[in-house]
């Protein structure tokens, strides 16, 4: 096993073991709904955007998979005091990354320590997984209620 397939699932047991930001925010003004129907991943995002804009808190609660609940649970740590439009150009270039479309290692991104989920662009099945809480997350942003990876855009 290479050593970032080792690092890949290291990180996604730790953060489906603890995941961080987990519970509903009880301020929250910005909520939306995500369910992946291919594996049944179903998440409920909450977060609270700043009047000057910034993410100021985010939770998330649901039932997924390991790779969902990972991806939700580091997104929620990086996007937090994010602008909106970081958080949306940072939507953006996960769901570039995780379909192949970026490469972490030779394109500009900001997406630091989630290149590590640069990985899952080889498992087509479990694209939509990862990719799921990001949706969720720009549905959220959008005040759209509900996310799902039926959406063309994926």
């Amino acid at each position: 096993m290479s050593v970032s397939n080792q690092l890949y699932q290291e990180v996604i047991l730790d953060h489906n073991r603890k995941p961080r930001n987990w519970g509903a925010l009880a301020a929250a003004n910005h909520r939306a709904e995500g369910h992946n129907p291919l594996c049944g991943d179903h998440i409920v995002l909450t977060l609270d955007v700043g009047g000057d804009g910034t993410l100021a808190a985010l939770g998330f609660e649901g039932e997924g998979c390991a790779i969902c609940k990972a991806s939700a649970s580091m997104m929620t740590t990086v996007v937090k005091g994010k602008s909106v439009s970081e958080a949306e150009t940072m939507v953006q270039q996960f769901r570039d990354m995780a379909t192949g479309k970026l490469d972490p290692e030779r394109d500009p991104h900001q997406l630091g320590r989630l290149k590590v989920f640069a990985g899952v662009k080889d498992l087509p099945s479990r694209v939509k997984c990862a990719i799921l809480p990001w949706h969720t997350l720009l549905a959220a942003l959008h005040r759209d209620p509900v996310a799902s990876t039926e959406d063309p855009t994926s």
